[in-house]
């Protein structure tokens, strides 16, 4: 009688345990180590603040029709807080809270979005609508493409590889394409609807550019392997906005720590939680810039960094 009262006693305190904790569900657009890293940050920071959280973590794939799916059954889960990570699930989530019931709504907070605005997510950065918020991952694309264009030495036609129906793509290459003029370079464009579509237009880049620049499109980034091979196999330089991208073979790099940006998120989400509504905080960005290269993929893609740039680097593959 003793052990029953005892086991009882042990599953009260569970249930009281997991009535304090948080529910936040999830919805990644495509599993690729940018994004694993921000959902990294994102947990890491609620749990060194101590915030107890239950997640319920979906990925979509990189599919936009499973991202919707996701977005709606986030609303019945009734969770303390929707997050979206990268721009085709916020679209999807913020959708799915759009079209929710008053009763139904939730806080959403979405991440890794490169253009809030261009996405349809607000309308102000300063003041976003009723009950969302969120942190951008929008890329000083000058100072970036700048980079590139050093790197080779005589980079002047700039392959531009992505998926158009990415909104955060899009904003992304006309943001490139306006710096054509002032940086003296030109363009050729190649699109991929899906990862299984990625190798055949990388290699419609061959012959007709000096060098490959892939944004932070999750399309492209989950197949990065296709357009690494196409890039050796033809000495094609192919770099990336990303650091993640870098150390999977992408010569270089100028971006941002994305375990950072999750954890600047996570940052963003305890506001939130401790009641603070998500329309009071601004859209934020992060600042901070990394240079990282691989030494190895530049040689085998038909460069070799100098030393200059290794010495500005923060991070060297070698």
């Amino acid at each position: 009688m003793k052990k029953l009262s005892l086991l009882v006693a042990v599953l009260l305190s569970l249930v009281s345990f997991n009535a304090g904790a948080a529910t936040i569900s999830v919805n990644q657009f495509v599993e690729h180590p940018a994004l694993d890293a921000i959902l990294k940050g994102f947990q890491d920071y609620l749990k060194e603040q101590g915030v107890e959280v239950e997640y319920n973590v979906h990925n979509a794939q990189a599919n936009m029709g499973t991202a919707t799916q996701i977005g709606q059954q986030m609303i019945g889960e009734k969770a303390d807080l929707l997050l979206a990570i990268a721009t085709p699930s916020a679209q999807a989530t913020a959708q799915a809270v759009n079209k929710a019931p008053e009763n139904m709504k939730r806080p959403f907070l979405f991440t890794a979005v490169t253009d809030p605005v261009a996405a349809g997510l607000v309308k102000d950065l300063q003041h976003p609508p009723k009950g969302i918020t969120g942190v951008s991952d929008l890329l000083p694309i000058e100072q970036h493409i700048k980079m590139v264009l050093s790197y080779g030495g005589n980079i002047k036609r700039l392959g531009l590889l992505y998926n158009s129906g990415e909104a955060n793509s899009k904003s992304t290459i006309v943001r490139v394409k306006a710096l054509r003029e002032k940086l003296g370079f030109t363009t050729v464009e190649a699109t991929a609807s899906k990862t299984a579509d990625v190798y055949q237009a990388a290699k419609s880049l061959v012959g007709r550019v000096d060098a490959i620049f892939i944004p932070t499109d999750n399309t492209i980034v989950s197949a990065l392997e296709s357009v690494i091979k196409v890039g050796v196999q033809n000495k094609l330089p192919v770099f990336a906005a990303d650091v993640d991208s870098v150390k999977r073979g992408a010569v270089a790099a100028m971006g941002f720590d994305y375990y950072k940006h999750g954890y600047q998120t996570g940052a963003v989400a305890e506001r939130i939680l401790n009641g603070e509504k998500p329309e009071n905080i601004p859209v934020s960005f992060q600042k901070d810039l990394q240079l990282h290269i691989n030494a190895v993929f530049s040689e085998k893609m038909g460069l070799t960094p100098s030393a200059e740039f290794l010495k500005k680097a923060t991070k060297v593959y070698k």
